[in-house]
């Protein structure tokens, strides 16, 4: 699993499937959040130069694998 403080791009595979904010270019928090599924693609973000960060890891196991 990936750190919670660490970034993720638009359009790369989510390292873990949780709950991602939406961080600003400078850092920010922008209020935003999106759910992502473990290697399932990003969406775009709302405006260029934001990212993800990962805040709320899902707690049932989903993108484990059997």
């Amino acid at each position: 699993m990936a750190p919670r403080g660490s970034t993720s791009k638009p359009g790369t595979p989510a390292p873990a499937s949780g709950e991602f904010d939406v961080i600003g270019p400078r850092g920010g928090d922008t209020g935003k959040q999106v759910t992502g599924v473990k290697g399932h693609r990003l969406p775009p973000t709302p405006q260029p130069g934001q990212s993800y960060k990962l805040v709320r890891p899902a707690k049932n196991g989903a993108g484990k694998g059997k």
